[in-house]
């Protein structure tokens, strides 16, 4: 039973830093929102400190996920994922995945509150799928300025730099599907000084 024990919990620093990296979130970033200090999450990280429960708890909710993810609960035959909204960069994503590696899902919120700011073109590696559900996205992706409607589709090499916000004064809603390799597929969008389709 020990031996259970310690493979469980020996398993979640790789797991958290899979997490983290994933999400592209620094040391720094975890530590100003969980109040835990970066040399406390880079030893639980690398397992050499033991995970507990007043650690495990903030990581979570900064994660987005279920303490049952973190520590990688024997599953309980319910298919249902639970939604757990984070904010970041003016986005509210939904995490719609639960596993920490392969292609990770998310419906994303953005308001056209202005707080996403003004674009900020950012790389990194993989490659990413939206589509949108409802309004209007703007996506910048290298040197093209692109408008996305309900109902279309990118896919794109996320090394490319590339920004997404509402194109106009309503919030836009896309699905994202990330992973580190994908397929290439059609991208139907039109310039963002292009005219509205009807």
């Amino acid at each position: 039973m020990e031996n259970d024990l310690d493979r469980t919990l020996g398993a979640v620093g790789p797991r958290l830093r899979a997490l983290r990296t994933q999400r592209e979130t620094t040391l720094a970033d975890l530590s100003a929102a969980t109040g835990i200090s970066v040399s406390t999450l880079s030893r639980l990280e690398s397992g050499t400190r033991r995970p507990t429960l007043e650690l495990l708890l903030p990581l979570a909710r900064a994660h987005g996920v279920t303490l049952d993810e973190l520590v990688d609960a024997p599953p309980t035959g319910d298919p249902r994922i639970h939604l757990r909204p984070v904010t970041r960069h003016g986005m509210t994503m939904l995490p719609l995945t639960r596993r920490a590696g392969g292609i990770q899902a998310y419906k994303l919120v953005i308001q056209a509150d202005g707080s996403r700011g003004e674009p900020e073109p950012r790389t990194h590696e993989g490659y990413e799928w939206v589509y949108v559900l409802n309004g209007r996205l703007r996506l910048i992706l290298g040197d093209r300025d692109l408008v996305l409607s309900a109902g279309e589709a990118a896919e794109f090499d996320t090394r490319v730099p590339h920004w997404f916000g509402p194109a106009g004064s309503e919030a836009v809603e896309f699905l994202s599907l990330f992973g580190r390799q994908g397929e290439r597929a059609h991208l139907r969008a039109r310039p963002a000084t292009g005219k509205p389709s009807d």
